[in-house]
Parts: structure tokens; sequence; C-alpha cells
């Protein structure tokens, strides 16, 4: 079976090139965060594998919960992913579809996990380090784990800088090992 990623790839890539074109990234970000939360709730992942719920009923309740006023294109869109049994798959297009969201923009996600909320002095270096790092403005997401016992653990994409003391005993420990 293809890999999850693999298979929603086309999707985002086709709705991030519609967002692009029409202008709309922010209205198709929200349109893929909101599918994305729903498909993972327990009572939409029955309903999307009920077969006694016919594609056009699954659109019209897609439709109510995506909300507001869709474009005819997201609503073109939305019909796609439930005519092609692609709805569950949403999580991964809404992750894919920001990746192209944020290069498109000049922009990185970094990820910021401390032992303590971070101050405004700290955000701020650590701003200013990654943006000059990665040469791109910076959308920092912050979160506290007390399991750190101090510093903070850094993220964008696959990058990983650990600068916690956790991190540094678990590496003092695999050297003694």
């Amino acid at each position: 079976m293809l890999e999850k990623t693999t298979i929603a790839r086309p999707y985002a890539e086709a709705a991030f090139e519609q967002a692009r074109e029409e202008g709309t990234l922010k209205s198709w970000s929200e349109l893929l965060s909101v599918l994305a939360v729903a498909v993972s709730d327990k009572q939409m992942h029955a309903l999307l594998q009920n077969p006694r719920v016919t594609a056009a009923q699954l659109l019209d309740i897609v439709s109510g919960i995506a909300g507001g006023e869709l474009s005819e294109t997201q609503r073109n869109f939305l019909q796609v992913l439930v005519e092609a049994e692609r709805l569950q798959f949403a999580p991964e297009m809404k992750t894919l579809f920001e990746a192209n969201r944020l290069d498109a923009e000049g922009l990185a996600n970094v990820e910021v996990v401390s032992a303590y909320p971070l101050e405004d002095a700290q955000r701020s270096r650590i701003t200013d380090a990654m943006a000059k790092r990665l040469d791109r403005k910076i959308e920092l997401t912050e979160s506290t784990d007390e399991k750190l016992i101090g510093g903070a653990v850094i993220r964008n994409g696959d990058s990983v800088i650990d600068a916690s003391i956790r991190g540094q005993l678990e590496e003092l420990r695999s050297e003694l090992a």
C-alpha cells in the first residue's frame, strides 16, 4: 500500500497551485486545517467508512463542517476528495500544503520546546538566530515540557537542535556506556 504522504501529495500540490493562482492561500490553509481536524474525529472516521453514506451526503456533511463560504474551486476540490475516497488523507495534505505555503512566502516554521515558558529576550534571540541561519522570516511555535529539566529543543523540519539538559544527560550516558 502506498504511503499516506505519497497519496496526499498530488492533492496538496493541486490545492496549493489553485490557492496561489487565486491569491487565497490563507483560505485554503484554513480549509485544509478544518478537514484535517474533522477526519481525525472518531465519529467522522466511522462516517467515512460507512458504505451507506453516499458521496453526495458526505460532501454536504464535509461542506457544512468546513463552514463559511467555500469558493467554487474549494467545493470542487472537496468533491474530488470525497469521490476518490481520499478525504482521510487531509492531515497529510495540510502538512504538505503548509510546507509549500511557507516556502512560497519565504517563511520557516520553527518549533521551540522549552522546560519553562520563554521570556521575550529568549524568544527574540532564537527568532533572530534561526532567521539568520535559515535566511527566512520565522514563524515561531512554542510549547513547554518540564521533562527537559532546563534548556530547549528547537525544530525546523528534519533539523533538530537539542540544547536541553535532558538531551545533554542522555548524550553523556551514551558516551559513558
